[in-house]
């Protein structure tokens, strides 16, 4: 039997009045006792017989609060039982040696969990998995979880495609205790939060450090450089016909961000959506970097896509690169060169160092038992004993201190002292800037100080450009 618009109207307006009004009614004793007993049989009466004549639909009811142990509110968005099994799918950008150490965690996850099963399922690079995930929010096809960048999440928060972890992790029963929040790495919890609210847990983070070819210093009697003036004569010292003594990645965006800070200077005012690059700092910044290309003493990765193969052959003396590149320089040195690994050179002493990487977020339409499913499945990647196999195996850094003391991971550290360099540099790390755009104007800025490196624009130019194009995509 279907129920008349103005009978299911009725209904909900006198449970929204009755709810706003009981707190009125309880602080006001007075009014209520006076009264009369007619008035208020009568709103009972009636209250009783719109009920009743609205009972044959109940499904459209509100629904009651699952437990008293959780707030209404809680109770109508999330659960923390699961009762029959669940099917998760996690879409990552993994690859290589990376997506074979992800399976191994993901079996061993479904291995001690049975009601769930986490189906890992390859999207390309991040490029590809964003596009993918914007394209699935639009279809409501998500899946249950994936991978993103700090940078993705607010447009995803923005667009409401996420669940907050926020109620699971205060949460007594499958939360995170006080003492195992302040674990987490403290740049990293900072970074999964926006708007005060987690909306994602770190998971794949990685610094820049410095690579360099040991050999060849010894060589020419260099030192590792600690600083960016010894950067730059170092470079100079073991450049030569065949070899060019200092490298960047492609995009040489972190490096930007890293000596501005380290100068004084900021990249975005996330508060205030403001774009901050274009000042003295931020030319001093890239006039650092341009300057030793366009001296021939350092270059990019240019065709080689990354610096590690370049670096690998020993065409290249030094380079900035990500701490998750650590197997991949391994395997390019191998049989050819003697390497190692130090912190990001600081500028006049002041250390500043981006950490970027990625981190788990789990999406609003699937149902609550596959959104606390995804929760245990992210709080698991977070374990210390997790992260700290995760970081032994594919370079990145472990996302809680604890696993830094875990035995297996300092003996593995002894004996591979290259992935304890990004762990040195967490008192100096920062994150970009997360904006509702910041990943458009990232592509922006990067274009802009590529017209600068080709000599297609003055540094000045390259940066006055970018502030007005990424101004007006963040529409201010």
């Amino acid at each position: 039997m279907l129920i008349p618009p103005v009978c299911k109207t009725s209904l909900y307006d006198i449970i929204s009045i009755t709810k706003s009004q009981m707190p009125f009614l309880a602080t006001n004793r007075e009014r209520v006792n006076g009264m009369k007993k007619q008035q208020i049989k009568w709103v009972m009466l009636c209250l009783l017989c719109i009920l009743t004549a609205c009972g044959g639909n109940s499904s459209s009811a509100p629904s009651a609060p699952a437990s008293n142990e959780t707030n209404n509110q809680e109770a109508e968005t999330f659960t923390t039982t699961l009762t029959e099994p669940v099917e998760l799918e996690f879409w990552h950008a993994m690859t290589g040696d990376h997506e074979t150490a992800l399976k191994a965690i993901v079996d061993t996850f479904n291995s001690e969990h049975e009601n769930i099963t986490v189906k890992p399922v390859p999207q390309g690079n991040y490029g590809d998995l964003q596009q993918k995930i914007m394209a699935a929010a639009k279809a409501k096809n998500l899946p249950a979880i994936a991978q993103a960048t700090s940078d993705a999440v607010p447009m995803y928060a923005a667009n409401d495609f996420l669940i907050s972890f926020t109620p699971y992790v205060e949460n007594e029963e499958v939360g995170l205790s006080e003492e195992e929040l302040e674990d987490v790495v403290e740049v990293f919890r900072a970074s999964s939060q926006w708007n005060n609210e987690y909306y994602a847990m770190p998971f794949s983070k990685s610094t820049r450090i410095l690579f360099y070819n040991q050999g060849l210093l010894e060589e020419n009697g260099q030192e590792v450089p600690t600083t960016w003036g010894e950067v730059r004569s170092v470079a100079e010292a073991i450049t030569t016909d065949t070899v060019t003594g200092m490298g960047f990645e492609n995009d040489l965006l972190s490096e930007f961000q890293a000596v501005l800070k380290q100068m004084g200077g900021q990249y975005m005012e996330e508060e205030t959506g403001e774009i901050t690059f274009n000042t003295d700092e931020g030319i001093a910044a890239l006039t650092l970097i341009d300057s030793m290309i366009a001296d021939g003493i350092a270059r990019t990765a240019g065709e080689d896509g990354f610096m590690s193969n370049p670096f690998g052959r020993g065409d290249v003396g030094m380079y900035i690169g990500s701490s998750a590149g650590l197997p991949f320089v391994a395997a390019a040195a191998e049989g050819n060169i003697e390497w190692g690994a130090s912190t990001l050179p600081s500028f006049e002493g002041t250390e500043a160092t981006q950490f970027a990487g990625n981190d788990v977020v789990a999406f609003n339409q699937g149902t609550q038992e596959e959104q606390l499913a995804s929760w245990l499945f992210a709080k698991y990647l977070i374990s210390p004993e997790v992260t700290a196999d995760w970081s032994m195996k594919t370079g990145y850094l472990p996302v809680r201190y604890s696993a830094q003391e875990l035995p297996e991971y300092q003996a593995y550290v002894e004996e591979n002292p290259g992935h304890a360099v990004g762990t040195k540099q967490f008192d100096a790390g920062f994150f970009t800037a997360r904006l509702e755009n910041s990943n458009a104007v990232r592509t922006i800025v990067n274009e802009e100080i590529e017209n600068a490196i080709l000599d297609r624009k003055s540094v000045e130019e390259a940066l006055l450009a970018a502030e007005e194009r990424g101004t007006e995509e963040l529409g201010n």
